[in-house]
């Protein structure tokens, strides 16, 4: 059965999922409260770079089944399904802003003129889902029956595409039998498939993505503190990470040793489960101590440039890679932010690019004075001290090495991706420091 859907929120996810959805023959409607947004994709422009998703947005636009509007009554109106997809940001404290979503759900309750499917993809706390009923129950302007469900969204930035049409899980946290049934007609490509479908409560749906994105952010850390003890001990993480990986109790994914974690995801969530946990009196110990260890490692990479360059004071230092991770241009969290903003208090002069999240870097590193933005790897490297590699994009890892050597003032790399060999770099004349190699 073909659904008319309308998504709350062009965001990552909401785009993402909306693009994917009417590639699967839905008619959707993506409904923003940002004009220039909306009107950017009305005309192809997309606020964000993930690849894949411009022309799975143009494709479908054209053909009709995805169109974009800022009015919200129309959306909830036309929609027999309405998927909630809003930002749900972190406070001070640790805990979720969901001031985004219950605004939108008091929205959709005063539009509702029929029986409605309202499905949280935003990611909230554990109780959201039973919140947002009593707002619709006390904002209906005409009593409509509707029921909540939660189908949480793993997509990873730089594949999110690929993620939504190849999933290894779905979950569906439902309480009616029309809701399951909804569900299960949204997914029957994914069943069709075989692909792993769980339908859970509510509740569980809410905490499997919580706990998902802990474990793999304390599987990061972990991998990190391995890489620093390695350095001490004389052992290689790249062999220990693969010798890791072969065990299938482990596996080899979220092994590979980087500057800390970054993202919407991981520092938010884990931030969130942290404080879920001391509101019922819990103290989450792995992943309160996840959250510290990566803010720790943070500062580790800045103490092992400082070390190596016998202090930072009017040096010079070119930065390759500004984003949290290859394959997005999202700088939330991103450890370019924090390392480059001490490099900077320490006095050293910066000269940055990426491929793709310059003008994001831009808008985050705004209160940086010493830096520069260049328009290729070689205009970065010019005159400077040191090279600090810090997303893996894959065209850093072709670098003509023989002319950086010529374009900088000293042949120094700090690799905190490991893209290199450094047996092939050292006998190249440069000096290279990576993590947890010999």
């Amino acid at each position: 059965m073909m659904y008319k859907i309308a998504i709350i929120g062009t965001g990552y996810v909401g785009l993402v999922t909306g693009a994917c959805l009417a590639d699967l023959g839905f008619e959707v409607i993506c409904v923003d409260n940002s004009i220039s947004k909306i009107e950017g994709l009305v005309n192809g422009i997309i606020p964000i770079y993930e690849p894949d998703l411009a022309n799975l947005v143009e494709k479908n636009h054209q053909a009709g089944r995805l169109t974009f509007t800022t009015d919200l009554k129309f959306g909830v109106e036309k929609a027999e399904v309405i998927l909630i997809a809003v930002d749900t940001p972190s406070q001070p404290d640790g805990s979720v802003d969901l001031e985004t979503i219950k605004s939108a759900t008091r929205d959709i309750a005063k539009y509702m003129n029929a029986n409605k499917t309202i499905v949280v993809k935003s990611t909230v706390p554990v109780g959201t889902g039973q919140l947002l009923k009593k707002i619709i129950s006390q904002n209906q302007i005409e009593s409509h029956s509707f029921t909540i469900v939660s189908n949480p969204e793993f997509l990873r930035e730089g594949t999110a595409v690929y993620d939504f049409l190849h999933p290894d899980r779905v979950i569906i946290g439902f309480e009616s039998e029309t809701a399951l049934q909804t569900m299960k007609n949204i997914y029957q490509h994914f069943r069709i498939s075989k692909i792993p479908i769980l339908f859970t409560d509510i509740e569980t749906a809410e905490m499997i993505k919580y706990a998902s994105n802990a474990f793999l952010a304390m599987k990061v850390t972990f991998i990190n503190e391995m890489a620093a003890i390695c350095e001490q001990v004389g052992a290689d993480i790249i062999d220990v990470a693969r010798g890791m990986g072969m065990d299938d109790r482990i596996g080899p994914e979220f092994l590979n040793p980087g500057p800390g974690y970054g993202g919407s995801c991981f520092p938010k969530d884990t931030n969130a489960l942290a404080n879920l946990g001391k509101k019922h009196g819990l103290i989450m110990t792995l992943v309160e101590a996840t959250i510290e260890a990566n803010e720790r490692h943070k500062q580790r990479m800045l103490s092992i440039i400082e070390t190596h360059m016998n202090g930072l004071n009017n040096k010079t230092i070119g930065v390759l890679g500004l984003a949290f991770k290859a394959g997005t241009d999202d700088m939330r969290e991103a450890p370019s932010l924090t390392i480059i903003s001490e490099l900077n208090e320490k006095g050293a002069k910066i000269k940055a690019y990426d491929p793709h999240a310059m003008q994001q870097a831009k808008l985050q590193l705004s209160d940086i004075n010493n830096i520069s933005y260049c328009q290729n790897e070689y205009q970065a490297a010019l005159n400077v001290d040191a090279l600090l590699i810090l997303t893996e994009w894959d065209q850093f890892r072709y670098l003509d090495l023989k002319r950086l050597e010529t374009v900088m003032n000293v042949p120094r790399i700090f690799d905190f991706r490991n893209i290199y060999d450094p047996f092939i770099i050292r006998n190249m004349g440069f000096e290279y420091f990576s993590l947890g190699r010999k």
